[in-house]
């Protein structure tokens, strides 16, 4: 029964290892399907950190706000100190400089809209969805996977990746940000942890909304367009400024926060609408994908087959997810 036990706790959280980059890389069309072997490195980085976020988060007995406050530093982490995208204006061969040049703030030393960037796609469909997805398997959802040996190796092996890929990354880019840049990103990194615990407390008793929850249907159609409508911004007219787009999202985010947090205080409000958040976002990614294709640096008929296989495979995962979500449980 104890090994029993063990394994219903070590499948999820190897789980959502592997899940973490399939979704962040793979699905959204950034890594070709030719690449899978690129998860030796992206696993400990991704997965390691989606873990970390999850289970320092259990284990302290906060919830999802915490969690979302968490994959916020876990976004700056990754595209700030480790790869230095955050700073670099010639990251990957791209002209980022000219890219995000209108949205510039020299005193955060990098751009506005790409922050929006870093902290949407990360925050989003790095850490919270896949979080989503595996805990709506498990039976517990609140319970922590990982005993403290499980923790610390999750926590070196995130380390690890994160120094060589930043070593790497430095090598490759012959670029290294400022010593100011790297402190304002430490500070924000640091608040963000900070903020995490403080803002995601349990209150004693929850304030219930006068209100039955709209259906996972809509919750999840809502999310879907919410998250579609930021991956449409690239298809606005030319000649609006670009100040525009980014106010905007701050407005979006804004709402859906507000929706989010009264939705969830609703009658009826349980794990089939939680899952229907990432579902909707999850499937956006399906999507996003495939416009992707010709950017992946291999012929378009293998980029498209393996968004079909990820898309595909988003697709059976999440059903199977919802399948499993009608079953009552605990509420995260």
């Amino acid at each position: 029964m104890f090994r029993s036990a063990r394994r219903r706790r070590f499948v999820p959280a190897l789980a959502l290892f592997l899940l973490a980059p399939l979704v962040g890389e793979f699905l959204l069309g950034n890594q070709p399907i030719t690449d899978l072997s690129g998860l030796v490195m992206l696993a400990p980085l991704y997965g390691g950190g989606a873990l970390l976020v999850r289970e320092t988060a259990r284990r302290t007995g906060h919830g999802r706000p915490t969690m979302i406050v968490l994959a916020v530093a876990y976004a700056l982490i990754e595209e700030g100190p480790v790869d230095q995208m955050l700073w670099n204006p010639h990251y990957g061969g791209f002209d980022m400089g000219s890219a995000y040049a209108a949205t510039h703030i020299p005193l955060l030393g990098t751009s506005v809209e790409m922050l929006e960037d870093v902290v949407s796609m990360h925050t989003i469909w790095s850490i919270c969805v896949p979080i989503a997805l595996v805990e709506a398997f498990t039976r517990e959802p609140r319970r922590p996977w990982l005993g403290r040996a499980g923790l610390l190796a999750a926590g070196l092996l995130f380390v690890a990746a994160s120094v060589l890929l930043g070593v790497a990354q430095a090598r490759s880019e012959h670029f290294v940000a400022s010593p100011r840049q790297f402190a304002v990103a430490g500070i924000a990194i640091v608040g963000l942890i900070v903020a995490g615990f403080v803002l995601g407390r349990r209150p004693a008793a929850k304030p219930q909304v006068d209100a039955d929850a709209p259906s996972p249907w809509t919750v999840g159609a809502a999310a879907f367009a919410v998250t579609s409508l930021y991956w449409l911004r690239d298809r606005l007219p030319e000649g609006l400024s670009v100040w525009w787009p980014v106010a905007a999202w701050f407005v979006v985010l804004g709402a859906a926060v507000a929706v989010c947090a009264r939705w969830s205080r609703s009658r009826g409000w349980g794990p089939s609408h939680r899952l229907a958040l990432a579902g909707g976002a999850l499937l956006t990614y399906v999507w996003v994908g495939f416009t992707h294709a010709e950017e992946m640096g291999v012929p378009v008929a293998t980029a498209l087959t393996g968004n079909a296989v990820f898309g595909t495979g988003a697709v059976l995962l999440l059903l199977a997810a919802a399948a499993r979500a009608r079953r009552p449980s605990a509420t995260a």
